[in-house]
């Protein structure tokens, strides 16, 4: 072997692979941060406007509230955030870009694994910037319920984003077909997960198909992990549904990628 082929086996690795594809993938977020805190309009909008209605509904002290509620507004951060990033795949299936990453020594694997990663660092920062902002009005912070949270959150938004993708791929060419899955998939998991109102009044139904829905276990896992409960039973299910759907999301993003052409 060649010099030259020893340094392109050497340089060639799937860890490597994924970490060019990361930094590739964090670049323009590094280059146009503003582009997080712009989407948190959606999420400010919530605890804003829909909180308030919660504390004249409950009866219960705005402190009280935010404790409930904020967990639920950093789910939805992921669930709609990593639940669209698709579409930055699919743009770059038009544009050609994506075609031009396939043909480059880089694994297959890598390219779904590297774009999932990236999904941490904007839950990250748009979480903290929310539970910061809802600190002053009553809101307490455990230290290492935040850390544990934020680590699930992250976990979480891998596994969705590596579905997102998945969708992009298998819609290639059909924009509205991505965006037709996604909205009809989201709102429902986003009410059968407690996670703007509690379902503890509601139909059994409603109740039987949140005990299934993985969102509604990392909603209620978020919750005891702000509160410091964190021997919580509830505490582990979050986790393994997490977990699940990470390897779920991964395993099926994975194999998209490879067949991506």
């Amino acid at each position: 072997m060649s010099a030259t082929e020893t340094d392109t086996a050497v340089k060639s690795t799937p860890t490597r692979d994924t970490w060019n594809v990361l930094r590739r993938e964090l670049k323009p977020v590094i280059r146009d941060p503003f582009t997080l805190i712009f989407s948190l309009v959606q999420p400010l909008v919530f605890l804003g406007l829909f909180a308030p209605l919660l504390v004249g509904s409950s009866g219960r002290p705005v402190g009280e509230t935010l404790q409930w509620f904020v967990p639920g507004v950093l789910v939805m951060i992921v669930l709609f955030g990593t639940g669209a990033v698709g579409s930055n795949l699919q743009y770059e299936m038009m544009t050609g870009s994506h075609e031009r990453t396939l043909v480059a020594p880089l694994s297959r694997s890598s390219l779904l694994v590297g774009r999932a990663l990236k999904e941490i660092a904007p839950i990250v920062v748009q979480a903290l910037i929310i539970v910061l902002i809802a600190w002053p009005f009553g809101f307490t912070i455990h230290a290492p319920g935040l850390v544990i949270g934020l680590a699930l959150l992250a976990v979480f938004g891998i596994g969705l984003g590596s579905l997102s993708y998945s969708l992009a791929l298998a819609t290639k060419d059909r924009e509205w077909l991505f965006w037709g899955v996604q909205q009809t998939l989201i709102f429902p998991l986003l009410i059968l997960s407690g996670m703007l109102l509690p379902l503890d009044e509601g139909p059994g139904w409603m109740r039987a198909v949140a005990v299934v829905n993985p969102i509604n276990w990392v909603v209620q896992a978020e919750r005891m992990l702000f509160a410091g409960d964190l021997g919580s039973v509830t505490v582990l299910w979050g986790w393994v549904a997490a977990l699940a759907l990470a390897a779920v999301g991964l395993w099926v993003g994975i194999r998209s990628m490879r067949r991506s052409s």
